[in-house]
């Protein structure tokens, strides 16, 4: 199994690929708080190739071009299937066909290689042809130069079109050094890159037993948990099964609470009523007699001989007619006792109704006490079964083939990464043949250029107007020397140059359609994924190298593409197969025995709900008859004066008449009757009044205890027969109910850890991320982008450069001879027949040779 790890990396890095396909579910349930911690790798997962990947773009459009098909997955692998045999038949017609086929989709980089080589053959002859014919004094070499019509529109247009096909070569050049340069500097990072990989998957191996380390500690995190719950659980299932039966009894106990509360505030009342009673009847008695008294004292004063003479008689006389109202109010004595009501209240508050409902609060409380007392066996043997659990969990843990499998690839770690590194000198001392190799066409194409870039100025700035061909400056010669050197050079090397650019084409274009495209667009690992293609015999080649059973689909596409979503070697390769961890980690077997010690839990509750006492209490209390007590006649007193008039206002009253009687002893009698009408008033009236008040509190504490009394006691009654006929019917159905709901809450705990334990092994652990990255690293990082692209580039701008040479050498021929000093030159034996026009434009005795029909003898300049 290791092997096939392996296999993956040292092919990455060899430069194959294999990738990915349809992910596997990775979703863990979102209940679960568990996490393995993140494990950080230091590769990137992507390369960006930044401001220079323009450039290789433009090099993918232009291989677009030449290159539209798409991938052919059938024709490469019947190549493969054909590859495998011994003797291969090229006379058959499906060998033939297959030709075709490989031509068929090669057929735009065949066209451009063969225009290559075309390049490469025709470049050398036409330059051999030209040399000797200018060697010849033909196609230009003889230094005679014939004045034309046109001749300064030609000599600007060859100037121009030379300078733009130089910059274009230009251009090409610049993606040469720069592809270069490119290949030398990721070539350096190459290294470095390498070392990243390795640093990954030497994590990956690190990491693997510290995450197998941390899904055994949570389980004493989960068993912890597991043990809390079972050390309350008092609270937990006590306070569970509390809270089912709270909302039946908890109001009915409340009420007969209120009830108890009433009783007594009526006991009290009812005593408050019946002493205030007691005290009227007394102060009553005591207001009569002391008005008797005062009334005798009056009329006795009243005999005086001063109240028969006038005016004083009016006085006494109307002082005489008010004694009548000094009388006290008899109905307070006369008002019905409640010693009988008081009777019956205090025969029910011999029945302790507030001790009762406090009994039943506290059977209910008790309830968590009563259950933690009740399981203290079952909870020491469930925690047994917990302890057993987690032995076996880290048994079966222990005998994971994952750590095998990557103690294994540990070793094709090590193997490989000393290859690399054994190998990387030779690759950058390869590179640096490579650069300086690049380096030296780069300045051959930019020498060229050059030449063609002096010989455009020398010949610009050194052009006269008014010179002669044979009197040309020095400076307009040298650019034409200038040119024509740069045309000598471009014969000699392009041919050469063309060479080099056939043969990286035709290898960078390839690799890049037929590996890196298809590599990231996954289609490459749909053909090496074909059945039978890599092994005649099996039909997945993963599944059979793996298990020996090839016709389980496991596909490089599946694999590839499971550990570049970072899932876990168990589930990326399907290790269930030979080590099914679900058949170890089975929930059912592992909580079958938690399940049956808490069958085994039996909870026994007895409530108390008042008793027949208590009943019977309230039925003596709806009795008693305090809502039938005649309030009115109390509350009917309590509005009325105890005396029959105001008693402190009848003194004022007298001593005012007596202040207008003369001077004597009736005058002071009558004032001392005054007063003492008003120490009545503040020693007895007042009193009763008070009294009067207090009973009016009491008459109405009573009416509101008595108001719907015997509707209250039946509604309590009928509550209590409810929670009654509740607690003997659904007291065991709760208590089994929350006892199932608790046995569920503590195998939960170990059920959501063997999930999780089950999901982590299969897709966290010993994500093979690390390997996927290698990969990439090996195919799109260092093959594509690293050596494919800038070569791809290098060929193309040389390219370029090269084939723009052919216009360049044929304009710089032409344009030279605007330039260079000429050894003869046409002359006109009559300068009188030369137009003025001609004379204007400083043609001196040149001009063309057909004019006036008159032919035009060469005449050797003097100086020869």
């Amino acid at each position: 199994m290791a092997l096939v790890l392996g296999s993956l990396l040292l092919l990455g890095l060899c430069g194959n690929s294999f990738s990915g396909g349809q992910p596997s579910s990775t979703d863990a349930p979102k209940a679960w708080n568990y996490e393995l911690p993140a494990t950080n790798y230091e590769t990137q997962d992507s390369h960006t190739a930044g401001p220079i990947g323009i450039l290789f773009e433009l090099v993918h459009i232009f291989l677009y071009v030449v290159q539209p098909r798409d991938f052919p997955e059938d024709t490469l692998r019947k190549v493969i299937q054909k590859a495998r045999e011994s003797k291969i038949d090229y006379d058959k017609p499906e060998t033939l066909i297959l030709g075709l086929k490989i031509i068929y989709y090669e057929a735009g980089i065949i066209l451009c290689s063969v225009l290559g080589l075309l390049f490469i053959i025709l470049m050398p002859l036409v330059g051999y042809f030209f040399c000797m014919c200018r060697c010849c004094n033909k196609c230009g070499g003889e230094m005679h130069q014939r004045q034309k019509e046109n001749g300064l529109f030609l000599r600007k247009c060859f100037a121009i079109s030379l300078l733009v096909i130089c910059i274009i070569i230009s251009i090409g050049i610049f993606c040469g050094f720069v592809a270069n340069h490119q290949v030398r500097t990721r070539i350096k990072r190459s290294r470095k890159l390498a070392d990243s990989n390795f640093k990954d998957l030497r994590t990956l191996l690190n990491e693997t037993p510290e995450q197998i380390k941390y899904i055994l500690a949570q389980y004493n995190t989960t068993k912890d948990k597991a043990f809390s719950d079972l050390n309350s659980i008092n609270s937990v299932l006590g306070g569970g099964i509390l809270d089912r039966l709270r909302p039946n009894i908890i109001p009915v106990l409340d009420e007969i609470k209120s009830m108890a509360t009433a009783i007594k505030e009526t006991k009290e009342a009812l005593e408050n009523m019946n002493s205030t009673l007691k005290s009227l009847h007394q102060q009553s008695t005591q207001l009569s007699s002391s008005l008797t008294s005062v009334k005798t004292s009056l009329r006795a004063s009243l005999n005086d001989p001063l109240c028969s003479v006038r005016p004083s008689s009016e006085t006494c006389n109307s002082i005489r007619l008010s004694l009548s109202q000094l009388n006290s109010n008899p109905e307070l004595r006369q008002l019905p006792s409640v010693d009988a009501e008081l009777d019956k209240v205090n025969n029910v508050l011999r029945t302790d109704l507030d001790g009762l409902v406090q009994q039943g609060y506290q059977s209910l409380n008790d309830i968590p006490d009563r259950v933690q007392s009740q399981t203290k066996t079952v909870v020491a043997g469930i925690k047994r079964v917990l302890n057993s659990i987690g032995s076996d969990i880290h048994n079966v843990t222990q005998h994971l083939p994952i750590q095998d499998i990557l103690s294994e690839f540990s070793v094709y770690v090590n193997n490989t990464e000393s290859y690399i590194h054994r190998n990387l000198p030779t690759l950058e001392e390869y590179d640096s043949y490579w650069w300086l190799g690049g380096l030296v066409i780069c300045s051959l194409l930019t020498l060229i250029v050059i030449f063609y870039y002096l010989g455009l100025l020398c010949g610009v700035c050194g052009y006269d107007r008014h010179a002669t061909p044979t009197t040309r400056g020095c400076v307009s010669n040298t650019g034409g020397v200038f040119l024509m050197v740069g045309v000598g050079l471009s014969f000699l090397f392009c041919w050469i140059l063309m060479i080099i650019v056939v043969l990286t084409f035709v290898f960078g274009a390839n690799v890049e359609k037929l590996i890196c495209e298809p590599y990231t667009s996954k289609e490459l690992f749909r053909v090496l994924d074909t059945p039978y293609l890599l092994n005649e015999d099996w039909e997945y080649y993963l599944s059979g190298k793996l298990f020996n059973k090839s016709e389980m689909k496991l596909t490089f596409q599946q694999v590839y593409s499971d550990c570049k979503k970072n899932r876990g070697t168990y589930g990326t390769l399907h290790l269930e197969n030979s080590f099914d961890i679900s058949d170890y980690l089975n929930i059912n077997e592992h909580t079958a025995s938690i399940s049956s010690e808490l069958e085994s839990l039996k909870v026994n509750l007895n409530i108390f709900l008042l008793g027949a006492a208590g009943r019977k209490s309230l039925q003596d209390f709806a009795a008693c008859g305090i809502d039938r007590m005649n309030y009115d006649t109390y509350l009917a007193q309590t509005g009325k004066s105890p005396a029959g008039v105001n008693l402190l206002s009848f003194a004022y009253d007298l001593e005012a008449k007596a202040n207008s009687l003369p001077p004597g002893n009736l005058r002071n009698s009558l004032k001392r009757d005054a007063q003492t009408i008003k120490t009545i008033h503040q020693q007895r009236v007042l009193p009763i009044e008070q009294s009067l008040s207090t009973l009016y509190q009491s008459v109405k504490i009573l009416q509101r205890t008595g108001n719907g009394l015997l509707e209250r006691v039946n509604r309590i009654l009928a509550s209590l027969d409810f929670a009654q006929n509740f607690i003997t019917n659904n007291i065991s159905s709760v208590i089994i109910e929350e006892t199932k709901k608790y046995r569920k809450t503590i195998i939960g705990y170990f059920e959501h850890y063997m999930q999780w334990i089950e999901f982590s092994i299969s897709e966290k652990v010993a994500s093979c991320k690390p390997v996927a990255t290698a990969l990439d690293t090996a195919v799109d990082v260092f093959l594509c982008s690293y050596i494919i692209d800038p070569l791809n580039l290098f060929w193309f701008g040389i390219g370029k450069a090269t084939v723009f040479l052919l216009p360049a050498l044929i304009f710089a021929v032409k344009l030279a001879k605007y330039y260079r000093r000429m050894d003869s030159e046409d002359v006109y034996d009559d300068v009188e027949t030369i137009p003025m026009k001609n004379m204007e434009n400083g043609n001196n005795g040149y001009h063309k040779d057909h004019l006036y029909g008159i032919h035009n003898p060469v005449m050797t300049s003097p100086s020869h």
